[in-house]
């Protein structure tokens, strides 16, 4: 009971440094990307907090099983390295009677992420979509920015307005560059102001010239004007939200006997048993020599996870195809890695080595041919 208070307190210490350091990079890689859709148009600069916070939610049931797995092995290999394991062992203990124990601690873990996977992941995903969205939804009025070019909501128009002071609904030396009903037209005004009329919102020129050529033409009209009224929308524009199979819920995708509902359901599902499949592959790897580095199994294990993770997205896109059912899809990945590590995890326990199982075979053999 000592041994296992100790490991579980060693557990918890690695588990929560190494959530922490992989959600702190995380956010600042989230955060970067973020500011660079931002500045393309994606969201809307004020969502960059709220969308940063829903795309880390989204990362953490893969966070979650990355943590539990390198402070495994992390763990373990410090107490092979300081003989702590050869205590372990003395006392008739074998390397699978650390099953016991550490599923003990990882199942809150695991009951996390499926709460992530299942429930949460859909949700921060809609949210996501629902913010893009509206934003590029928004109406003309919305999407004026002072000192920027800015595209209509039908995407026939182009404004451009120089920086006003704060509260002031007009703006100086207005650009306009329209192209609709096979015509281009520039206009550009000294002043503008934004008017509320019957008809709706009007954006107001003054002291301006405007140019006009039919598409595929060389004919110009050239016109002064003191003043000029264009139409522009301040409602957003009406459609439908188009709804993605990883905003769905789990439930939905249940009854939705499509490819793409499969192959959604395979990743949230993937990500629960890849957890539970990396405590066994932590325990069977986790052996060292002490004349070894220690970052050989942490640098292994990394490379495990990478495989596994990439073969997970693989699946997803396979089954969405149509190319594999969820139910092989499972079996072979998630069962197959079951399998290996449970052998691993065995040959550990009984102390094997392929050279001895080899030479043992080649011995039988031999021993089976000289008999008469």
């Amino acid at each position: 009971m000592l041994f296992q208070s100790s490991l579980r307190r060693e557990l918890s210490r690695s588990f929560g440094a190494t959530l922490v350091v992989l959600v702190t990079v995380i956010m600042t890689m989230t955060l970067i990307r973020t500011l660079g859709q931002a500045s393309r148009g994606s969201f809307n600069p004020s969502d960059v907090t709220l969308v940063m916070g829903y795309t880390v939610l989204a990362y953490m049931p893969t966070l979650l099983s990355l943590s539990l797995f390198m402070s495994i092995i992390a763990t373990l290999s410090r107490m092979y390295r300081d003989s702590e394991m050869v205590i372990w062992f003395c006392s008739g203990k074998g390397l699978s009677a650390l099953l016991s124990p550490l599923m003990r601690f990882s199942w809150p873990i695991f009951g996390v992420i499926a709460v992530l996977a299942l429930l949460v992941l859909p949700w921060t995903n809609q949210r996501i979509d629902e913010l893009k969205y509206q934003y590029e939804r928004r109406g003309d009025l919305e999407r004026i920015e002072p000192g920027q070019f800015q595209e209509s909501a039908n995407g026939n128009k182009v404004f451009f307005v120089e920086k006003t002071a704060p509260g002031d609904r007009g703006g100086a030396n207005v650009f306009i560059a329209t192209t609709e009903g096979g015509k281009e037209t520039i206009t550009s005004a000294r002043k503008g102001r934004i008017d509320s009329l019957p008809q709706g919102q009007f954006l107001i020129l003054e002291n301006g010239q405007r140019l006009e050529s039919v598409v595929g033409t060389q004919n110009l009209k050239v016109s002064e004007f003191e003043e000029y009224g264009t139409q522009v929308t301040s409602d957003r524009l009406a459609g439908e939200d188009p709804k993605m199979m990883n905003t769905r819920s789990t439930l939905t995708l249940l009854t939705d006997q499509s490819p793409a509902a499969h192959g959604e359901l395979s990743w949230r599902f993937g990500l629960i048993a890849a957890a539970i499949n990396f405590v066994i592959i932590g325990i069977a790897i986790s052996s060292v020599n002490p004349r070894v580095g220690k970052s050989v199994n942490l640098l292994f294990a990394l490379f495990a996870f990478v495989i596994y993770f990439n073969l997970v997205n693989l699946g997803q896109s396979w089954v969405a195809g149509g190319k594999l059912s969820l139910a092989s899809y499972t079996l072979a990945l998630h069962g197959g890695v079951l399998t290996l590590a449970v052998l691993w995890l065995t040959k550990g326990h009984n102390n094997w080595q392929w050279r001895s199982l080899f030479l043992k075979s080649r011995s039988s053999e031999t021993r089976v041919q000289v008999e008469p």
